[in-house]
């Protein structure tokens, strides 16, 4: 069938763009005939459709003869069908073949239309499952198009899918032109009305984790393991990377002969800083090291509110905070923690401000069970527990009387209570005068010595005490002319001094 050669033709070479097996072109084209059919007959129709090995189509529609036609498109009266064989009985099927001459303009176009559906809905299917299962992985292309800040891009394994770059997932540092080649980490497979849309991003964290898979090989191996990553795009990003093999160094690897690896993902982030810091379980170890390249003096970890307070010399703590803050914030962000960050200088006057050192701040105990205590008999524990005693928050105001009251415990039992409480609760108090009578020499020593530790630690603070020593220092008046000087001459005296301090510079910082 000569009239069949075209359209065959045609079915092929769409079947050789879209990449189309030979079942799958034949299903297209029974689609496409079955459609024309039905715009042909009325309706959806009952047909044989059958390729030989020449290409060649053959179509045959099957009718039903019956009395009384109910559905055109499927059944033909007896009289019609005894017109072509008179044998033809009720119930029988009738064979009526078609020819692609027979088909109309409409019924052509409607075998297109359907075609084209057809084609359509299995690209988006095949998008569908070869990207499902990518989200994550690094996808390159090209630049196709810029549309109002987003980058349309037309991947190299599948053209017909639909990329984009948002501007929200592009990195501020980098222009692209049309034609430009580009990498990018697909992010989210969006369902749209046209069908699946790939979103792409090259300010993600995961863009940056897939460059260094690409480049070093112990990552994609599994050997060296990103544990953790954050990323402010086109400023820093900070890699926490651990082995588990102990003969291989994570950060080395990364890094690569002379800095090979880590200048290659540098070079593809335009420019783009990268801290790369080995992985520690212990928040305080781990803070440290986040925070590089500043070197951390002292961390003080509260595990309750998961705040970890890094104090830094003077010097460091530019290269702590970084710029606008960038530093801290994702070192904060890579451990998850709260990091206050405070230099030497202030956290020594905050620690004098707030009796951080030496000072009178009160301390909380947390509470803890009664079994950690040593020197409680187990029988005296179980008889606590039995009455519902089994914090030390539940014995810290009993006395003797009370544990009398407790069943199974005895006078001695009782005793040995008290005197552990009396022994973990004793608060020693110390008397700001002069030494008492019966207080040892080396006590009054200690006393002394805490008093001038105190008059350091307090010396940022109180600059009118440093101007009132410094005028004691001079040529004192003698004690006993004081004593025998009339009264109003003393307050004369005390209100020179007073305005004397009061007219005196006030020292600065550095000098206190």
């Amino acid at each position: 069938m000569s009239d069949q050669i075209p359209v065959v033709e045609a079915f092929r070479m769409m079947a050789a763009n879209k990449s189309l097996s030979e079942i799958e072109l034949h299903d297209l084209i029974r689609e496409g005939i079955h459609a024309a059919l039905a715009r042909r007959f009325g309706g959806p129709v009952d047909a044989e459709i059958e390729f030989d090995e020449v290409g060649d189509i053959a179509i045959t529609v099957l009718k039903e003869v019956v009395e009384d036609v109910e559905d055109a498109a499927r059944q033909v009266t007896l009289e019609q069908a005894r017109w072509d064989d008179p044998d033809f009985q009720v119930g029988d099927l009738m064979e009526i073949p078609v020819s692609f001459r027979d088909f109309g303009r409409s019924a052509v176009m409607a075998a297109k239309q359907r075609i084209i559906q057809r084609v359509r809905e299995g690209e988006r299917e095949r998008i569908r499952e070869e990207f499902n299962d990518r989200v994550g992985d690094l996808v390159s292309g090209e630049i196709q198009a810029i549309e109002r800040g987003k980058l349309v891009v037309m991947l190299n394994r599948s053209r017909e899918a639909e990329a984009i770059i948002p501007w929200r997932e592009q990195n501020p540092r980098e222009r692209f032109r049309q034609g430009d080649p580009i990498r990018a980490v697909l992010k989210v497979l969006e369902e749209t009305p046209r069908g699946p849309r790939l979103i792409l991003s090259r300010a993600d964290p995961q863009f940056v984790a897939s460059l260094f898979a690409l480049e070093v090989p112990e990552i994609y191996q599994g050997i060296v393991e990103i544990k953790e990553i954050v990323r402010e795009a086109g400023g820093r990003t900070k890699v926490a990377v651990s082995s588990r093999d102990e003969s291989v160094d994570p950060v080395g690897a990364c890094v690569g002969l002379k800095g090979s690896r880590v200048q290659a993902v540098v070079s593809e982030l335009s420019g783009e800083r990268i801290d790369i810091v080995p992985w520690h379980p212990d928040p305080e170890v781990f803070a440290r090291r986040a925070l590089a390249p500043a070197r951390v003096a002292k961390v003080i970890t509260a595990q309750d509110t998961h705040v970890i307070t890094a104090i830094v010399d003077d010097d460091q703590l530019s290269l702590a905070i970084g710029r606008n803050g960038q530093n801290v914030r994702l070192a904060s962000q890579l451990i998850g923690w709260q990091i206050d960050l405070y230099s030497s200088r202030d956290w020594t006057e905050r620690g004098n401000q707030s009796g951080l050192f030496g000072g009178d701040e009160e301390y909380e105990m947390a509470d803890f069970p009664l079994s950690e205590l040593e020197g409680i008999a187990p029988a005296t524990l179980t008889a606590l527990e039995a009455a519902g005693i089994s914090m030390f928050y539940g014995v810290l105001d009993m006395d003797r009387n009370d544990f009398m009251q407790v069943p199974g415990i005895g006078e001695e039992e009782a005793d040995k209570l008290e005197s552990l409480i009396d022994e973990l609760t004793v608060v020693e108090e110390v008397s700001e005068g002069a030494t008492t009578e019966g207080e040892t020499e080396a006590e009054a020593t200690e006393g002394a010595e805490a008093e001038s530790e105190a008059d350091v630690a307090t010396a940022e603070t109180e600059p009118d005490d440093a101007v009132e020593e410094n005028a004691d220092s001079g040529d004192a008046p003698d004690e006993e002319a004081v004593a025998a000087a009339p009264a109003d001459v003393a307050d004369a005296d005390e209100s020179a001094a007073e305005q004397e301090v009061e007219e005196a510079p006030e020292p600065e910082a550095e000098t206190a």
